[in-house]
């Protein structure tokens, strides 16, 4: 209309809107000397900063005033009472693990938390910020993107400020807490609780990390997997989705993506995945369709097979494909819905569904070999791939660097010791606890006698004392590690079912009460060596290197003590482990008397840095539980 061709945002202290009143300049930073004029908006969110020294309390009423005919399109007033909404303080993250803490958390609006002097290790396998509902973290929590919009795990801080906004729909009115939670291993590194009488401004893009309410020209969906290594971009089109796979491999290997075996968790098994990679004998690019029945090797029946050798078809289909600068990019397109009820899983036409992926070597018979630990997807990811406008990658994956092969420590041993401290450490990052076993790792496992896991050798019918430092407070998962020796490879003894306990033999620490339940005997004070600031195991060339930077933490307090004499008839092979806790342990090899000396070897020894005390010891006697089976 003419009129609104001179309106304005209006703002006076008159009992209604009148020309005694002063324009709000929008937008706020204009050109020229004169405010512009409003032009036509529809359903726009619009932000108002109040002219030099107005406060709310200074107005009775904001119109939109055309002034050169004094009309009045339209007004609000304002209550004198008006409580304005405005930023909340909070505590700062509570410290449980892996030196996480912070200055107090700061609600900015419905969306956005500012953290202040952020500290972390990074050395968490799976961690990300996570935000729930309950009265503590949990399992049931959704991911939050870091200060990058990235949802990759999270990365080692010293003291920085950041601002973390909740993804999607949700915001801090519908979550208890926000926290640093470990996917993977189900801990919680330390949280804070968000309270319920929140009056704080709406998320309007008023903050660093802005937010947008108009949707982008073209549609640009992706996500990153990997360790930012593969870039996944997706369109629907119809009956179809069309898949574009970027990752940063090498030639003679393939990419794998697709939706997990279980609609709401990460499950290779039962997952429905396309294989795409170059074949350098035919000079193509390919994309098959593959069943995982299990993870083992394709045998013509069953394993990590494509669909066309048991007996399904191929339902994807290649449209093109390109390899340049260490980057094999590949597009395919696949129908939502296959008319396979075995081989293959629909996709949903709207709604999250959970994903993995995974990079691996090619076979001879080019079909996908296993892959290594590092190479596939940890924890859970979603995606809806309806979507539109969810953009998560933050680079290109030319910006990589070549990765250099990272050469794992050599494992330590200990012989001829008959006395072992025990207490916490960081795993070492891609050379220590993961490299040297071939297990995950949950981000800290056993030092014994200052050493990462040594593989320890033991002798039938002698007795060793073990001081234990691993947490006392069962109150504090995160904390307490009671140690004790078994038959597995994985541990955890705790945590496990019925079932699985009875398919454990247990060696030492562990007794059973009157109602016939297992509980520790060897847990002692909280001693830890950690981070002095992240974690530096990619720099450090030997673990003396790395040891040197770490710093040891003790509360107070006094440690266990396990005294444990090898039974005769113990296997050559054993292991040391957490109670509550998998993975943390490695060996203990077990010979006959006087064999630890026999083969040469000086004895291996560190120097403690525990001050002995005058204790009493309780010999724990071997405990067994009739095997089943072995779980490894």
């Amino acid at each position: 209309m003419f009129w609104a061709a001179h309106a304005f945002f209006w703002i006076g202290n008159s009992p209604r809107p009148s020309p005694e009143g002063i324009i709000i300049p929008y937008p706020e930073n204009y050109a020229g000397r004169e405010p512009p004029v409003l032009r036509a908006y529809n359903s726009t969110n619009i932000i108002l900063r109040l002219p030099m020294g107005k406060r709310i309390r200074d107005i009775r009423w904001l119109s939109v005033w055309c002034r050169r005919f004094t009309v009045d399109f339209g007004e609000v007033f304002i209550p004198p009472n008006l409580e304005v909404p405005k930023p909340r303080v909070l505590p700062e993250f509570k410290r449980l693990a892996h030196g996480l803490r912070s200055d107090n958390i700061s609600i900015l609006d419905a969306k956005t938390f500012y953290i202040p002097n952020l500290h972390y290790d990074g050395a968490g396998p799976d961690a990300y910020f996570w935000v729930g509902n309950g009265s503590e973290p949990s399992p049931f929590g959704i991911k939050v993107p870091n200060e990058m919009g990235s949802l990759d795990p999270l990365r080692g801080y010293q003291g920085e400020d950041i601002e973390i906004q909740l993804p999607g729909s949700i915001t801090v009115y519908d979550i208890d807490w926000l926290a640093v939670w470990c996917v993977q291993y189900r801990h919680n590194f330390g949280h804070v609780i968000i309270p319920k009488d929140l009056d704080v401004p709406p998320a309007l893009g008023q903050t660093k990390i802005s937010t947008s309410t108009s949707k982008p020209s073209s549609p640009a969906n992706c996500q990153e997997f990997l360790d930012k290594r593969l870039q996944v971009r997706w369109e629907m089109r119809g009956d179809y989705v069309q898949i574009t796979l970027a990752a940063k491999i090498r030639e003679d290997q393939y990419v794998a993506f697709g939706l997990s075996g279980a609609p709401t968790k990460s499950q290779m098994v039962g997952g429905d995945v396309t294989v795409a990679f170059y074949d350098t004998n035919s000079r193509t690019f390919k994309a098959v369709d593959y069943y995982m029945s299990t993870t083992a090797q394709c045998d013509g029946k069953s394993g990590v097979c494509p669909d066309e050798r048991i007996g399904g078809r191929n339902d994807v289909t290649l449209v093109s494909g390109d390899r340049k600068n260490g980057i094999t990019t590949i597009t395919y397109m696949r129908p939502l819905q296959t008319n396979e009820a075995v081989n293959d899983r629909p996709i949903p036409s709207q709604g999250n569904i959970s994903v993995i992926a995974a990079f691996g070597p090619l076979n001879s018979r080019k079909e996908a070999n296993a892959h290594s630990i590092r190479d596939k997807t940890e924890g859970d990811y979603m995606i809806d791939f309806s979507d539109v406008d969810h953009n998560m990658c933050s680079g290109d994956l030319d910006e990589l660097d070549d990765e250099d092969e990272i050469k794992p420590w050599p494992p330590a041993k200990i012989t001829g010791e008959s006395t072992f401290t025990a207490k916490i450490g960081p795993t070492g990052g891609k050379r220590g606890y993961t490299a040297i076993t071939g297990q995950p790792s949950w981000g800290i496992a056993w030092y014994i006698n200052d050493l990462l896991i040594p593989e320890i050798t033991v002798e039938r019918g002698q007795t060793y004392t073990f001081i234990v430092e691993g947490g006392s407070d069962s109150s504090n998962p995160a904390r307490y590690h009671p140690f004790y020796i078994t038959d597995s490879v994985e541990g955890g003894f705790g945590q496990k079912s019925e079932e699985e306990k009875r398919q454990q033999k247990v060696y030492a620490g562990v007794e059973y009460d009157r109602e016939g339940y297992p509980y520790p005997t060897a847990s002692g004070r909280y001693c830890e060596l950690a981070h002095k600031s992240i974690d530096k195991s990619a720099e450090s060339e030997t673990f003396e290197e790395y040891l040197d930077t770490l710093r040891l933490e003790c509360d107070q307090g006094e440690p266990g003590y396990l005294n444990w004499t090898v039974p005769m008839d113990a296997p050559d092979l054993l292991y040391y482990q957490c109670y509550t806790h998998n993975n943390l342990g490695w060996k203990i090899h077990v010979v006959n008397p006087g064999a630890s000396q026999s083969n040469g070897e000086a004895p291996s020894r560190s120097v403690s840095i525990i001050a002995l005390a005058a204790i009493c010891l309780l010999t724990v006697s071997a405990i067994t539980i009739h095997s089943r089976g072995r779980i490894f």
